[in-house]
């Protein structure tokens, strides 16, 4: 069977002006993952990453470390949009009306949100809730369904490219991971989120396939970062 090693991004760069950005944290975490892929001694087949900073840096920087160990060049890294994540800031805006009717201090938690951490995760879970539940959609916004189509696109022409016992690295996003879970266990999609607010910077899931028959065989690991003895490595955001 082959794997597809589901890699989320490292920190980001939570309440700044631009999220999409690591932090000196996610630049280590990255590396830490690189030296795990080593004492492993994991080769991979192909590399890829969705379209965004995070994610890329992600595995530049994982993959840097893995190049400076292995005995072959590594494969190149490919950029898939499926991969990205979903526009959370956009998903927000176009539930802002309803949001402000749930909390009417929601601009000045969102606005602070670095300093409103336990609130802002509250606003945030329930704009998810009404945009996962497909009952509240918005004009020019990219709908849960889509997102999951989207997701899927980009899964299937994985399998369809990949030999039986190829290992794939894909650095990509939480909400990402949430809608492979969706798709390869079945859960509901609200489920799938409960499992995504405990998806840590950098860890790993993955996949085993045979053709098209997908089947997770971990979730969430994170050795790398608890070999590291360093609590501050495990993060969220």
């Amino acid at each position: 069977m082959g794997s597809i090693y589901l890699i989320r991004h490292g920190q980001a760069s939570f309440g700044a002006d631009n999220y999409d950005v690591l932090s000196p944290l996610g630049f280590q975490q990255s590396a830490a993952l690189g030296n795990y892929f080593n004492q492993l001694d994991i080769r991979f087949d192909r590399c890829l990453s969705g379209e965004l900073e995070r994610q890329q840096d992600t595995a530049k920087a994982t993959l840097q470390r893995l190049s400076s160990c292995q005995d072959r060049p590594l494969p190149l890294l490919e950029i898939d949009s499926a991969f990205n994540e979903f526009h959370a800031d956009e998903v927000i805006r176009a539930h802002m009306a309803d949001l402000l009717a749930f909390e009417p201090n929601a601009m000045q938690i969102l606005t602070n949100a670095a300093d409103h951490r336990t609130e802002f995760q509250r606003l945030f879970q329930y704009v998810i809730q009404r945009w996962v539940s497909g009952e509240h959609e918005k004009d020019d916004l990219e709908s849960w369904q889509c997102f999951i189509d989207r997701v899927q696109d980009g899964l299937n022409r994985l399998l369809d490219q990949a030999d039986k016992k190829d290992h794939i690295a894909v650095f990509t996003s939480g909400g990402t991971i949430t809608a492979l879970l969706q798709l390869v266990i079945g859960v509901p999609p609200i489920k799938a989120f409960e499992l995504n607010w405990q998806i840590v910077n950098t860890s790993l899931s993955r996949l085993r396939f045979r053709d098209r028959d997908v089947a997770l065989a971990t979730f969430n690991s994170h050795v790398h970062l608890d070999l590291m003895k360093n609590p501050e490595l495990v993060t969220y955001r």
